[in-house]
């Protein structure tokens, strides 16, 4: 039995059984008991399953992130480390970029980089969009319902509007990175307005702190293989098997 094979039985057999040792799985699996154990932790990394004393047990929804901190809160979080990867990012937009950004504190922090003002830019947040203008950029908002929380406008006039739109570059906010559910974010509107945009754009790029590795909310935007990383901090080697990342050390 291949790897992965293995993994995804082990997974089957503790969400049907809820919980699992390990001479249980070894007994289920005919693997060894230095292999099952490798195997809950790789699980347990990858937020499959959750791994405990002797054995493994099913994810239960409180080891998932439900909840979205307000603009005003994320905002005092990592500030050194947001504008380092921002002002990087800000870094890759050329004259002929058509360039949208997503709703978030790093993305915000990202249009206090933007130097090119020969490039087209869009955004999903309010909050963005008058800092754009404010910095004379060429500016567009996407029209739709305002999430209070986060001052995003989401909904389904805004995915119908980015449609339209062909974009060289995305600029994207993330709530967590994980091998498994890919970058996830806990709003169901939110993602969808997330996925549209990406699936809308040459090349979209994730600007994510290290925190947010290993962490995964309630909804997946997108898979790990479908935008490149700029980050903080070089992230386990796993991460860099799905997809590029650039780790501004």
């Amino acid at each position: 039995m291949l790897t992965e094979e293995r993994r995804s039985a082990i997974v089957s057999y503790i969400e049907e059984h809820k919980a699992a040792t390990v001479q249980e799985l070894v007994d289920a699996l005919d693997s060894s008991a230095a292999t099952i154990r490798r195997d809950l932790n790789a699980l347990h990394e990858e937020r499959r399953i959750l791994k405990v004393f002797g054995g493994a047990t099913v994810l239960n929804k409180k080891d998932v992130t439900t909840t979205e901190p307000s603009v005003a809160e994320k905002s005092h979080r990592n500030t050194e480390e947001k504008d380092i990867i921002s002002e990087y990012a800000a870094s890759l937009i050329q004259d002929n970029d058509f360039v949208y950004i997503d709703s978030g504190t790093t993305t915000l922090h990202l249009i206090d980089h933007i130097t090119n003002k020969k490039a087209k830019y869009i955004t999903n947040g309010v909050v963005h969009a008058k800092r754009l203008l404010e910095r004379g950029l060429s500016t567009m908002i996407i029209g739709g319902r305002i999430k209070p929380v986060t001052e995003a406008v989401i909904g389904p006039d805004c995915v119908e509007a980015l449609k339209k739109f062909h974009f060289t570059k995305a600029f994207m906010g993330t709530n967590g990175i994980s091998v498994q559910a890919g970058f996830t974010t806990p709003d169901v509107d939110e993602a969808l307005v997330k996925a549209e945009a990406i699936k809308h754009t040459y090349l979209s790029y994730i600007l994510a702190d290290h925190t947010k590795f290993g962490v995964v909310s309630s909804v997946t935007f997108s898979e790990l293989r479908n935008c490149c990383i700029i980050t903080d901090e070089e992230p386990d080697k796993k991460y860099k098997d799905q997809t590029i990342i650039k780790a501004i050390n």
